[in-house]
């Protein structure tokens, strides 16, 4: 293993120094928080697939592969084609409003109403997707150097909370970039095609697996609508996956980078697929589906290869991890903590880096400690990705989309959609399918009605947000900090 080991190992060194190289470049708010939105189309696409495509993606969508056969691909899939909707539709636009929050986007909307609540729903569902993916590092470690699973969170976390505090955006970028390419070599140039032999070929797999392994809608067809409910639609509201579209250069960008990104996890949707039908085939009596992923590698790649590919999984966890830990930090600070304080924006002397540094290591210690007294990751994200979906999709897209929506109708829409989920899931459990259908219906409902009853939005707030829409409206001013020395 000590070729394996020297692979992780420079990797890990690696992702620090990105981190202090991307320190250099953050001088301001808007280099820190969304790379100075120069991103161009090779680096926006990389990035933005590193981020959707995370442990979940990785470990998980193998194991649903393990246990489902092909149809586990349809995670990952609608993963995909909700990147792909938001990169087509939508991210233009986002682009164009130059904010560094969801909740900004709907104080502009909305005027200037509908901030805080929306940002404690967001802030909620980007703690526990960083807490989840932090978790993960302990199935890794566990793999590679038999790791306490404490100790391998704590090591694991530091690292991503490190690079992460040191630039901001820019080290995520840089960290993304490298983490995309190798999980591209890793998952999808290796150990997919290394699966597939191993197991004999696709035509000893059909021999040795039922036929519903190879059945595309084999997961069942309510499971599939879930999956698009939750997570299609989560990828067009998310605050991880807005912040990467901030960073775009231009629309262009946005709309192709981002359609390039979509169209790689849908291959990587059925990358991981394969490999579980086929870690099926060679392993078929495991206790835990999601224990096929670390299996395979662990008892049929030659070494320094088994290295490449674990470099590969633990890529994917820090490039969700490291987003979804700005992210949250991003909205503690912009949309909470400085609304308690009656501050927006800038102001002074106020150094714009220094707190929002100070939040991603206060946020990162927070996920660090949360992700080792949590154990039912499932349900944690469920309840958050439930609470995004059901209390935030429909203000925020009847926001884009519908010119009579009000800030009452959004407020009503955010509290009845939160609160219906939540009772939901207390009655009918927290991974059933009810509280995310009937929570967006109970949310759709009053928005319509609250804003069709009440007065429309002033006309200045909608010329206003016309023109951010149309990109005529700057950026605020950011204050620089010196460069450190």
């Amino acid at each position: 293993m000590a070729v394996d080991y020297t692979v992780i190992v420079v990797y890990l060194a690696g992702m620090l120094a990105m981190g202090w190289w991307g320190m250099r470049r953050a001088r301001s708010k808007s280099e820190f928080l969304v790379a100075g939105r120069r991103l161009g189309p090779t680096m926006y696409s990389g990035t933005m697939a590193a981020i959707v495509l995370g442990g979940a993606s990785t470990i998980g969508g193998v194991g649903l592969g393990y246990q489902y056969g092909l149809s586990g691909a349809w995670m990952v899939f609608t993963i995909g084609l909700g990147l792909l909707a938001l990169s087509v539709f939508f991210s233009a636009r986002i682009a164009r409003l130059k904010v560094y929050t969801v909740s900004e986007m709907l104080d502009l909307r909305y005027g200037g109403r509908a901030g805080v609540i929306s940002g404690v729903v967001m802030w909620a569902y980007t703690l526990m997707l960083a807490v989840t993916s932090t978790i993960a590092y302990a199935t890794i470690f566990d793999v590679l150097f038999d790791m306490n699973r404490t100790l391998a969170i704590v090591l694991g976390g530091s690292i991503v909370v490190a690079y992460s505090t040191l630039g901001g955006m820019w080290s995520i970028t840089l960290t993304d970039m490298v983490q995309f390419v190798v999980k591209t070599i890793g998952v999808l140039l290796l150990l997919l095609p290394i699966a597939v032999v191993k197991a004999g070929g696709f035509g000893e797999m059909r021999d040795a697996l039922p036929t519903s392994y190879f059945d595309p809608l084999g997961i069942g067809g309510e499971t599939i609508f879930t999956y698009v409910l939750i997570y299609t639609f989560g990828m067009l509201i998310g605050q991880d996956i807005w912040q990467r579209v901030f960073t775009a250069r231009s629309d262009t960008t946005a709309r192709w980078g981002g359609t390039v990104a979509g169209t790689y996890c849908l291959v990587y949707a059925l990358a991981g697929a394969v490999i579980g039908t086929a870690a099926k085939v060679l392993y078929p009596d495991l206790a835990n589906a999601d224990d096929a992923f670390a299996t395979i590698v662990k008892d049929e790649l030659p070494m320094g290869v088994r290295g490449l590919v674990l470099a590969a999984a633990l890529a994917a966890v820090m490039s969700t991890s490291s987003g979804a830990l700005i992210a949250c930090a991003t909205v503690a600070n912009n949309d909470i903590w400085s609304r308690l304080r009656g501050r927006t924006g800038a102001g002074g002397d106020h150094d714009e880096v220094r707190g929002n540094r100070a939040f991603i290591l206060i946020m990162g210690l927070a996920v660090i400690g949360t992700a080792i007294a949590l154990n039912n990751v499932v349900e944690a994200l469920t309840v958050a990705y439930n609470l995004l979906v059901g209390g935030l999709l429909v203000p925020i897209l009847g926001g884009l989309l519908w010119k009579r929506g009000t800030a009452q109708g959004a407020l009503a829409a955010v509290t009845v959609g939160g609160l219906a989920v939540i009772g939901l899931m207390a009655g009918y459990g927290i991974l059933a399918n009810e509280p995310v259908y009937y929570g967006l219906l109970s949310s759709l409902a009053v928005y319509v009605a609250v804003s069709l009853a009440t007065p429309a939005t002033d006309e200045a707030v909608l010329a206003a947000w016309r023109e951010r829409l149309a990109g005529r409206a700057p950026e605020p001013a950011a204050v620089p900090v010196p460069a450190p020395r």
